[in-house]
């Protein structure tokens, strides 16, 4: 879990990507195209298409192709997965003190 939590952590290791994550995020289930991340992110197709790319490696964002669209989502479960990775351990060493005080 160590390797794919530093992939994922990494993904989102840029404020562009970060941007373009959240604007996902608040997105919703229903995605957004490549167009609408742009007209919502301002960040150049090129280099937004670099960021998509990945925010994907990462595992943090789904693409699906639609026709000739592609549809980006949010990656819920593997951000909910981080966010318990990181906070696994929330105040561990606290409570091992005021157990040990106790």
């Amino acid at each position: 879990m160590l390797e794919q939590a530093a992939q994922g952590f990494a993904a989102m290791g840029s404020d562009s990507r970060l941007k373009v994550l959240k604007t996902l995020v608040r997105a919703g289930e229903a995605g957004l195209s490549v167009g609408e991340i742009q007209e919502r992110t301002g960040i150049a197709p090129s280099t937004l298409a670099h960021h998509l790319k990945f925010l994907a490696a990462g595992g943090l964002v789904a693409q699906e192709k639609a026709g000739r669209t592609v549809i980006n989502r949010a990656r819920y479960d593997r951000l909910r997965e981080l966010a318990a990775f990181i906070l696994d351990e929330c105040c561990v060493e606290t409570r091992r003190k005021a157990a040990n005080d106790g």
